[in-house]
């Protein structure tokens, strides 16, 4: 017998197609399903009025954590009450604030990026499981010996100055303690 070469491929590519419907790995899909579960009971839902926000700079300070009166928080060094520059300071650039970094606010934790894409008036921020206010932050700038985080209307959220090494500190619009660290 003499087969040609499309012959062959015909009857091979038959018998691979039979060979796979006649496979027993569907076999149980034939069988009976399981019974549908039964929903979960619910309780009554209710309707209530949330109370008005606080206007903003108006929250509560019993809410948060506080040092002891007398001390200051050993991770965040105190700035001017003018809001200036702390003696010392170093003049900033976007290459030395670039990165991730550790932040801390009124003792919370979380993680705040700030690559160098150009966003706005400044660079892109990105806040990782932050605490507010600086859960709103979008992006950053510095100038001179500072650094804003800014929200996402342009408001400033928070100025911090180089306090030496790898760390930030300074304070949020609201007048909470912040540092970023890495």
């Amino acid at each position: 017998m003499n087969f040609s070469k499309t012959g062959l491929l015909a009857v091979s590519l038959a018998a691979l197609v039979a060979s796979g419907c006649s496979t027993s790995r569907f076999s149980s899909m034939d069988q009976e399903q399981p019974a549908p579960l039964q929903a979960a009971p619910s309780g009554n839902v209710t309707a209530n009025q949330l109370p008005p926000p606080a206007a903003p700079g108006t929250a509560d300070p019993s809410k948060f954590p506080t040092a002891p009166q007398g001390t200051l928080d050993p991770q965040v060094a105190s700035l001017p009450p003018d809001g200036t520059a702390p003696a010392g300071a170093p003049d900033l650039t976007a290459g030395s604030v670039a990165g991730v970094w550790k932040a801390s606010v009124s003792g919370q934790s979380c993680q705040v990026a700030t690559p160098q894409t150009k966003f706005g008036a400044g660079y892109r921020a990105g806040p990782l499981h932050c605490p507010a206010p600086i859960d709103g932050i979008k992006s950053w700038n510095v100038a001179g010996k500072q650094l804003t985080l800014y929200d996402e209307n342009g408001g400033t959220l928070a100025r911090l100055y180089s306090s030496g090494g790898e760390k930030f500190d300074g304070q949020t619009s609201n007048g909470l303690p912040i540092s970023l660290t890495r």
